[in-house]
């Protein structure tokens, strides 16, 4: 008599939402960085390019979010007994 064996996952639930959450701050990171347009290609505004928000916080923002990927793919599943 043969026996299936049931196809394992490589992650588990937990590692599939530490996924998405790093996924999403990662959208929030580049989010950040949107804007500074001008209305013309006459006007030029530094303050609103080299803002501190995108200077600073939205790579800090991504970062932590690859940090986040990194761990999901990384962590380990609990042992079952």
């Amino acid at each position: 008599m043969e026996t299936k064996n049931k196809p394992a996952f490589v992650f588990e639930k937990e590692n599939y939402r530490l996924l998405i959450i790093g996924i999403l701050v990662n959208a929030l990171g580049f989010i950040l960085m949107i804007g500074g347009a001008a209305e013309s290609l006459d006007d030029f505004d530094a303050q609103e390019l080299f803002s501190f928000r995108r200077i600073t916080i939205a790579p800090i923002v991504v970062l932590i979010g690859y940090g986040i990927v990194m761990w999901s793919i990384l962590k380990k599943p609990k042992a079952k007994k």
